[in-house]
Order: C-alpha cells, then sequence, then structure tokens
C-alpha cells in the first residue's frame, strides 16, 4: 500500500507594501499643527485687543491727575502709585458709594436667582391651563425697553415710597431682570429629563427637596448666568440711580464718577474719574472671568427651545 505525500506549498516572502497616500498621511499633522498656530496668533491678537485698553486704563489711573491730563509720555509711567485711589476715597467719599453700588447689584442679583428659579420650576413642572400665555406675556415685556416706562415708573415707586431708598432701586432692577432670568431658567429645567424629577417623586420627595437636591447640581450654569446678568446690570447702572436717588449719601458710584467727571466736587480731577472707572470695570472682568464657563453654558441653554 502506498502513501503518496504532497510537497508543501512554497513560502513566499511578501515584502510591505507602501501606502499609496502616505505623503498625504504624513502632511495631516503638519497642517493641523497650522490650523492650531494659527489659530493661536488669531486669539492672542483678538485678546490683545480686549485687554490692551484695560491696562491702559489701569496704568493711567496709577498717575497723577496732571499727568493725565496731558499726552503720554514713556517717562510719565515711571511714577505710579495709588494717589487717585485714596484720594477718590478719601476726599470723594467713594467707599459709601461703591457700599452702595455692592448692596443694590448683590441684593438685585440674589432675588433674581430666587424668584426666577422658583418661577421657572413652576412652569416646567407644575404645569396649569394658561401656563404658556403666561410665559409669553413675560416675554413680552423683554421687548419694552425700561427707558420707555420710566416716567410711569418712577410715579408709581414714588406712591409706593421706594424712591430716595436702596430697596426701591433693587426692585427698579428686579422688574427687568425677572422676564429675562424666567426665560433661560425655564429653559434650563425643561432640559432635565421629566424621568429624574418622577423618580425622586417615586422616592417620596417632596417639591423643594427635589429642586435643592435632585435638581440644584443639574441647574448651576442657569443660576449662575442670572446672577451675573443681574449684578452685572446693576452694578454699571447709572441712569436708574440718577432717576430715584436724590440724597447723595445714597448714590452709587456710577453717579458720583459722573458727579466727579461733571465737577460737582469742584475743579475736574481725570486722576479720580479715570481711578473710579477702573473700579467700576474690575470686578466685571473678575467676575466674569471666574464663571465664564458657567455663564456660556448658561447662554446656551437659554438658546434651546423649551
Amino acid at each position: 500500500m502506498t502513501t503518496s505525500t504532497q510537497a508543501p506549498p512554497p513560502v513566499t516572502s511578501r515584502l510591505p507594501r507602501t501606502a499609496p497616500n502616505a505623503p498625504h498621511a504624513k502632511k495631516a499633522p503638519a497642517s493641523a499643527r497650522f490650523r492650531t498656530a494659527l489659530y493661536a496668533v488669531i486669539g492672542t491678537v483678538v485678546s490683545m485687543l480686549f485687554v490692551a485698553p484695560v491696562l491702559w486704563s489701569v496704568l493711567r489711573s496709577l498717575q497723577p491727575g496732571a499727568q493725565i491730563a496731558g499726552p503720554a509720555a514713556g517717562q510719565s509711567f515711571t511714577d505710579l502709585s495709588l494717589e487717585n485711589y485714596i484720594g477718590l476715597v478719601n476726599n470723594i467719599g467713594a467707599g459709601s458709594y461703591i457700599w452702595n453700588s455692592l448692596t443694590i447689584a448683590l441684593g438685585s442679583a440674589v432675588l433674581s436667582v430666587v424668584i426666577t428659579t422658583l418661577a421657572a420650576y413652576a412652569l416646567v413642572n407644575f404645569p396649569f391651563r394658561g401656563s404658556n400665555v403666561a410665559f409669553a406675556l413675560i416675554l413680552l415685556t423683554m421687548m419694552v425697553p425700561f427707558q420707555a416706562i420710566l416716567t410711569p415708573l418712577f410715579l408709581e415707586m414714588n406712591a409706593l415710597g421706594l424712591t430716595d431708598s436702596l430697596a426701591g432701586i433693587i426692585v427698579f432692577h428686579l422688574t427687568f431682570n425677572l422676564p429675562f432670568g424666567v426665560f433661560l431658567m425655564r429653559n434650563s429645567f425643561a432640559q432635565i429629563p421629566a424621568e429624574v424629577v418622577e423618580a425622586a417623586r417615586i422616592d417620596g420627595a417632596g417639591p423643594l427637596r427635589i429642586l435643592l437636591s435632585v435638581l440644584r447640581p443639574m441647574i448651576v450654569p442657569g443660576v449662575v448666568t442670572v446672577f451675573l446678568f443681574a449684578f452685572l446690570g446693576a452694578w454699571g447702572d447709572f441712569l436708574g440711580a440718577l432717576t430715584f436717588l436724590t440724597r447723595q449719601e445714597l448714590f452709587t458710584l456710577p453717579v458720583a464718577v459722573e458727579n466727579v467727571a461733571s465737577g460737582a466736587f469742584g475743579t475736574v480731577n481725570y486722576g479720580y474719574v479715570i481711578a473710579g472707572a477702573v473700579l467700576l470695570m474690575l470686578p466685571c472682568l473678575i467676575l466674569y472671568a471666574a464663571v465664564q464657563r458657567y455663564y456660556v453654558r448658561g447662554l446656551v441653554a437659554g438658546a434651546v427651545k423649551g
């Protein structure tokens, strides 16, 4: 009996093929690095366009008033001091004006956050007949500029005894902060799945417990956005404070700076004017830089249709 054996197939060595698009693969990282460098250069240039005026204002505010009134020179930046800020506090009494502005801004921001959060929470999770109409009316008030109703608002607040008081200015800012805040917070709540609220209710949590313990971490961007919007609007407000306040001890910092610039305190001191402008500007920049990531997320949430 014979057995037939088959020869094993010949082993052929295959050389690795060169990918036809290898040159393009090498060019891809180079183009990506170029785009990254280009974006970095453009971002740096644009950033400098915004940072340069701020730095220039800060440097000029550290110069003596006589040098600020004249043209800027290189040697004038060698004698920098806090003289303008010290004079603004000691001679003009800016400390009380800063306190008034801070009280109004914080009061308006905190109340705006509390009221708009509760209102939006009710509109989304406890709908009632006519809730959409109520929300539409709230949005309608956003289209009315406050200058158009300033006179009737003054007459109404005067009848209620709210003029010449910091509480009245807080109410004035609340009037115009609430529509935008309700709109923003309603969309923030609308983005949360309904199953989250239903699960909390099944576990026995009440409405307030659901808001404070379950939904609170999810609405932080919206809350920060409303707070920042209300704080910045009240901190830099000039027309409202000028209209509803007549006693000098209740003036806010913007009104005080305008009085310094117009010569109400005597000779115009441009060092005090620039120092006051820097005091108005820096808190806004610092606060925005600290919470800008929440602010952007909150605005994006407010842009989504609920």
